[in-house]
């Protein structure tokens, strides 16, 4: 994601990170040449020009196809990064209650938090279509990681260990059902939060409405020269250009917000977020033992 100032108006003016520019460029260009062909041939061949009224007709209803787009594509990353929000969220609160209860048995609890700090990584990966835990995986038992990196789904196999080690505890005495079941709660809504994230990934905006809007774009684009080249003569070009840029651009940004989860650059920060929720957890760890050193010798 490409962190900037919404007070600052020019300093952005030159950015291409995340301006969408680097993505139209090559359509805005040809539609640019095309109108340049176009008033070309109307200076110096024959008339082309039809009457501007189906542009002015058809402008009004692409632009309205163009809101519902981006409305659509920002809803969903407005919805991952709640669910992303929930999954910080949740991770903390996993790991302030069970503090109050595991502060007899440091090891348990610091597994708990090791595994939980690692369900945000595992999560991130297995939205990229990859299978990871990050840092985590250093700090794991190695047998325990391999046994998770074999699951199909790794982010609820993470889930599973986080639950065994809550149900270890109620085993070995350290709270009640009641407790273990309202701990378990938060593992819970962090399977719930990634299933969410999952729906948005999985379920893309109808392919129909896509294809029915981008041919609808390439039609109004390509014949906007010959409604424009009566009126505005050589200044067409840069006419076209205009209503190019801004189409064309609208479009792009409901494709790149559509699945905010990969590495575009308006994506959401999900390295940033597992970062800072690794951070917070590994702040919690117990700390290790000091072992007693050896008496002097004789």
């Amino acid at each position: 994601m490409v962190e900037y100032d919404p007070h600052r108006w020019w300093s952005y003016f030159h950015y291409l990170k995340g301006s969408m520019v680097r993505e139209i460029v090559a359509r805005v260009m040809v539609c640019v040449l095309w109108a340049l062909g176009v008033t070309l041939f109307h200076s110096h061949v024959r008339s082309v020009a039809i009457p501007p009224t189906v542009h002015t007709l058809a402008g009004i209803s692409l632009s309205l196809l163009l809101v519902f787009r981006t409305n659509s594509s920002y809803d969903r990353f407005w919805e991952g990064r709640k669910l992303w929000g929930g999954i910080v969220n949740e991770t903390r609160n996993l790991a302030r209650a069970a503090g109050v209860f595991l502060r007899s048995e440091p090891a348990l609890y610091a597994a708990l938090l090791r595994w939980t700090a690692a369900f945000p990584y595992a999560s991130a990966s297995f939205l990229r279509t990859k299978a990871e835990l990050g840092p985590l995986a250093q700090e794991l038992p190695p047998d325990e990681v391999a046994e998770v990196m074999r699951a199909q789904h790794v982010p609820f196999a993470v889930a599973r260990k986080m639950s065994a080690l809550l149900d270890t505890g109620r085993r070995q005495g350290l709270y009640s059902e009641y407790v273990q079941m309202q701990l378990d709660q938060d593992v819970h809504l962090l399977v719930d939060y990634i299933g969410g994230c999952e729906r948005i990934r999985k379920t893309p905006i109808p392919f129909a409405y896509v294809m029915h809007l981008r041919r609808a774009l390439l039609v109004f684009c390509y014949t906007l020269p010959f409604a424009l080249v009566e009126s505005f003569g050589g200044l067409t070009v840069l006419a076209t250009f205009i209503v190019a840029y801004i189409f064309f651009g609208i479009e792009e940004i409901g494709v790149e917000i559509e699945d905010p989860f990969g590495h575009d650059d308006n994506d959401l920060p999900l390295d940033a977020i597992c970062n800072t929720i690794h951070a917070n957890l590994n702040a919690l760890l117990p700390a290790e033992p000091q072992s007693r050193q050896a008496p002097p010798a004789a």
